[in-house]
C-alpha cells in the first residue's frame, strides 16, 4: 500500500524535494528514477508526468532494471496471493497446488533468465498468471527483457495514478 495516496497533481509538484521523491520511490522502487521526476516539476498534467516516467524508465540500464526487480515478490509466494485471486477471479482454484504450481513455474523463470517474474496482477487469477509466466519462458533473454521493461511501467503507471487520484483532484466537501 502507498503512504501518498490521491495527493494530486499540485501538491506533488509543490512538495519539497525529499518528500516528492520519496512519494514517487513508493511507485517505481528507483531512487534515480524518483529523484529525476522529482527535479523535472512542475507537470502540466498527469499524461506530462507518465511520459517522463515512461522516458526514464526506458533510459534506464539494465543493472538499474535488476535494482527494480529486487523489490518484488515471487509469484506465488506474496502474502495472501492465495486470498487476493480468489477475491478477484470467480474461478478461481484455491488449492495449495496452484500456489505450487506458480512457485515451481516462478524458480523455472527465474533460473532461466537470471531475474524474477514481473507482471502486473491484479484482476488475473493465479491459472492467468500462471499461463502468462510459461508463455513468456519461451521468449529469448532480450524480449523478456523488453517485456520486463513494458510490465514495470504498466506498474509505475498504476501506482502513479494512485498517488495522484483522478486529473481533476479530490473534491472535498
Amino acid at each position: 500500500m502507498l503512504m501518498h495516496q490521491g495527493i494530486g497533481l499540485a501538491a506533488y509538484n509543490d512538495m519539497p524535494i525529499r518528500r516528492a521523491v520519496h512519494a514517487v520511490y513508493e511507485c517505481c522502487c528507483s531512487v534515480s528514477l524518483a529523484a529525476d521526476l522529482a527535479r523535472d516539476r512542475p507537470y502540466e498534467n498527469h499524461d506530462a508526468l507518465f511520459r517522463k516516467a515512461d522516458e526514464l524508465l526506458f533510459g534506464l540500464s539494465e543493472d538499474s532494471i535488476d535494482s527494480i526487480l529486487q523489490a518484488y515478490p515471487d509469484v506465488g509466494r506474496r502474502a495472501g496471493s492465495t486470498k487476493s485471486a480468489a477475491e478477484q477471479c470467480a474461478v478461481f482454484d484455491e488449492r495449495p497446488e496452484v500456489m505450487e504450481q506458480l512457485s515451481a513455474a516462478s524458480r523455472r523463470y527465474r533460473e532461466h533468465f537470471g531475474f524474477g517474474f514481473v507482471m502486473y496482477v491484479n484482476g488475473y487469477c493465479a491459472q492467468d498468471v500462471l499461463a502468462a509466466l510459461t508463455d513468456r519462458l519461451l521468449n529469448d533473454y532480450e524480449t523478456e527483457r523488453k517485456v520486463v521493461r513494458n510490465e514495470l511501467a504498466r506498474i509505475n503507471r498504476i501506482r502513479l495514478e494512485r498517488m495522484l487520484g483522478p486529473e481533476g483532484g479530490y473534491h472535498n466537501w
